[in-house]
């Protein structure tokens, strides 16, 4: 293990941080980044060259090299009883409150995210692992400081997994070797060193949710983290499963390949819906034929969408393993009962969709769903899971399925609500906060994204909108500026329209918001 003076910490001071970034601790998670930082580096470069190629005109396919994966039969290790049923599972940031809320919230899993919902403030982090250290402990509780009123866990709780960030983004507060740690290693890191074996003894373990992955490549540089974590500590290999997003375009042509790579660490599939269509706008932002209708228009019926969840389902059953439906992002409008009986409505129409396609679960972003969203897979699936019952081999899925453009139109309102989001949700993230409410909706980095490409893609290919007119950088600017106007004050507010501005109308676009985003951060 090397030693903590060789894994130097620049964060700003936290709280009750000594009890995590203990001396064992940092040198885990230093030795764990010197030993597989190079190779997140040789990804990330694998990952640009192939965009590049996709960018010149090479088609997404089926890989021929790895044609005896997807067409063998194998399955993947059994997974653990408390990973049996899934049905419902709700996420959200790693704070204190939430974590409370969620594990008592009557869903079957709680997902801990230090991704999309956590803006990667050092403070956030360090809170969020000091949260996650005492819930798997039981200890945790908070006190509201507006009502004094006290929270902490019930008898019966949901099984925690946790989401680190994806392998793009950095953590600048922990050094090795004067570079920033890969921020994957140190979120998996910390959990994983002081709450693996805490968790095994409770009768659970160490699970969690991989993000944004493009290639089982990547996939494969996971399994050996997991093997050389569990290896160190002394844990059994296959204690750790995790469940793997494909929220990625390319991502999509490697199921079978992802999940053979983490086979014995396995515990299936997600749609991660939101970054998916952010990813489709992105991966094919060279093509002029594959412009996209306004972000309402993209649903889950678009046959685009249809393809990638039900080939989801189809693979994840051939390897006896979980496919884990999308997000339902609505929260509760209260003071107006027919607009939150319409949302309620959608909710109940897209769990249906999932639980009748054969998805073992379902995601829900607030608490007020659980039950909605459990009613509805408690009807249609009987079982713990729909593994064996529903192995969807009526579904045929070809690669020009996964790119079919979508269809819809491109209206003015749908610019102004990209901008409103985007610059809102964008301006939240930079003064700390993740998980923002905005129209109704839970929104998380996944809708900035989706908002900023849209106009990037919309000005760059002159897409004409519903009043007959295309759309240039002059248009944009104005609508800019009207909806900037109108839009409710915050101290970041004129930071995160700069951002977006220079994101909308710059020539290459920018591979992740938070990249660029993240230098702007308060720490």
């Amino acid at each position: 293990m090397i030693s903590r003076s060789r894994a130097e910490i620049k964060g700003p001071a936290v709280e009750g941080s000594e009890l995590v970034l203990t001396d064992a601790a940092v040198g885990f998670v230093g030795e764990l980044i010197e030993r597989f930082g190079p190779e997140v580096d040789l990804l990330l470069a694998r990952r640009k060259a192939r965009q590049e190629e996709i960018d010149r005109g090479t088609k997404l396919e089926f890989l021929s090299e790895t044609r005896a994966i997807r067409e063998s039969p194998w399955t993947v290790a059994r997974l653990p009883q408390d990973l049996i049923d899934r049905r419902v599972e709700i996420t959200g940031p790693v704070d204190r409150k939430m974590i409370i809320n969620a594990l008592n919230s009557g869903a079957s899993v709680f997902m801990a995210d230090f991704e999309d919902s956590t803006a990667p403030t050092w403070k956030n982090l360090i809170e969020g692992q000091i949260n996650l250290f005492d819930a798997v402990r039981r200890t945790i509780t908070f006190v509201a400081p507006e009502t004094r009123k006290t929270y902490a866990l019930g008898d019966r709780t949901a099984t925690l997994m946790v989401r680190p960030r994806g392998w793009h983004l950095p953590e600048d507060h922990f050094l090795v070797g004067d570079r920033p740690a890969p921020g994957a290693l140190v979120d998996f890191g910390l959990y994983f060193f002081h709450n693996a074996k805490a968790l095994v003894a409770a009768k659970s373990g160490p699970y969690f949710y991989l993000p944004k992955m493009q290639s089982h490549l990547e996939a494969r540089l996971w399994n050996d983290v997991f093997v050389w974590a569990q290896d160190k500590v002394g844990l059994p290999r296959g204690t750790i499963k995790a469940t793997c997003l494909i929220e990625t375009l390319p991502a999509a042509f490697e199921m079978h390949e992802i999940l053979w790579e983490l086979r014995d660490h396995s515990a299936g599939l997600n749609c991660g819906r939101w970054d998916y269509i952010f990813s489709f706008i992105k991966t094919l932002r060279a093509d002029s034929s594959a412009v996209v209708p306004d972000r309402a228009e993209v649903g889950m019926t678009q046959p685009f969408m249809r393809a990638y969840t039900q080939l989801l389902v189809r693979t994840c059953h051939a390897r006896g393993v979980h496919a884990m439906g999308g997000m339902a992002a609505q929260i509760p409008i209260k003071n107006d009962p027919e607009r939150n009986d319409a949302a309620l409505a959608k909710v109940r129409a897209d769990k249906l969709r999932e639980v009748t396609d054969g998805h073992d679960g379902t995601w829900v972003a607030h608490p007020a769903l659980v039950p909605i969203a459990r009613a509805i897979f408690d009807e249609h699936m009987p079982t713990p899971n729909q593994i064996d019952t529903k192995p969807r081999l009526d579904v045929m899925v070809t690669a020009a399925d996964l790119v079919k453009v979508p269809t819809g139109p491109r209206t003015i309102k749908g610019l102004r609500h990209n901008i409103q989001v985007s610059v809102q949700y964008l301006a939240a993230w930079i003064a700390g906060q993740g998980c923002v409410p905005l129209f109704d909706l839970m929104e998380d980095a996944a809708t900035a994204e989706i908002g900023r490409t849209l106009v990037w893609q919309w000005l760059t290919y002159g897409a004409v909108l519903d009043d007959g007119r295309a759309l240039d950088v002059a248009r944009f600017r104005a609508i800019l500026a009207e909806e900037m106007a109108v839009c409710p004050p915050s101290a970041k507010l004129e930071a995160a329209r700069a951002l977006f501005e220079k994101l909308s109308v710059e020539a290459e676009m920018e591979d992740f918001l938070t990249l660029p985003a993240y230098k702007l951060l308060e720490n």
